[in-house]
C-alpha cells in the first residue's frame, strides 16, 4: 500500500527516517500546552490528544496515552527501551517508558517534536452574529 508522505527537512528526516533524536529541551513542543491534536509529521496520522500531554521534565514532549492503534511498539536496538513508531507509516517518534509513576496511567511516550505536528482545536464560532 502506498501513502502520500509530507516533504521533510533534512533534520526531520534524520529523526523520522533514520531514527535520530533531537537534543533535549530544544523541540518546539517540549514546553507547549495548547488544546488540539498531535499528528505524525510524515503522514498526518492523529497520534496524541493534548489532554494526554504532561510535563515530564525530560526535555521532550511527553504523553501518557495515544489514540487507539496509532502507535507501533518495537524493541529498541539497545535492548533496553521500547521504540514507538507511527503505526500508519513507520515514522520514528521516540520511546515508551512504563513504571515511572509520573501519571496515573504510569506511561510516558517520549516523543521528538520533529516527529509530530500540532493541529489546534477548532475555535468556537461564538463571535459570529
Amino acid at each position: 500500500m502506498s501513502y502520500h508522505y509530507n516533504k521533510l527537512t533534512p533534520e526531520e528526516e534524520r529523526v523520522i527516517v533514520h531514527k535520530g533524536t533531537e537534543p533535549p529541551f530544544t523541540g518546539e513542543y517540549d514546553n507547549f500546552y495548547k488544546e488540539g491534536t498531535y499528528v505524525c509529521r510524515r503522514c498526518d496520522q492523529p497520534l496524541f490528544s493534548s489532554k494526554s500531554k504532561f510535563d515530564a521534565g525530560c526535555g521532550w514532549p511527553a504523553f501518557d496515552d495515544s489514540f487507539p492503534g496509532a502507535l507501533k511498539r518495537l524493541p529498541d536496538p539497545d535492548g533496553i527501551r521500547t521504540e514507538i513508531e507511527c503505526a500508519k507509516c513507520g515514522a520514528h517518534l521516540g520511546h515508551e517508558f512504563i513504571g515511572e509513576q509520573l501519571t496515573a496511567k504510569n506511561t510516558r511516550e517520549c516523543v521528538n517534536s520533529l516527529s509530530i505536528r500540532f493541529i489546534p482545536a477548532e475555535q468556537k464560532k461564538s463571535d459570529t452574529i
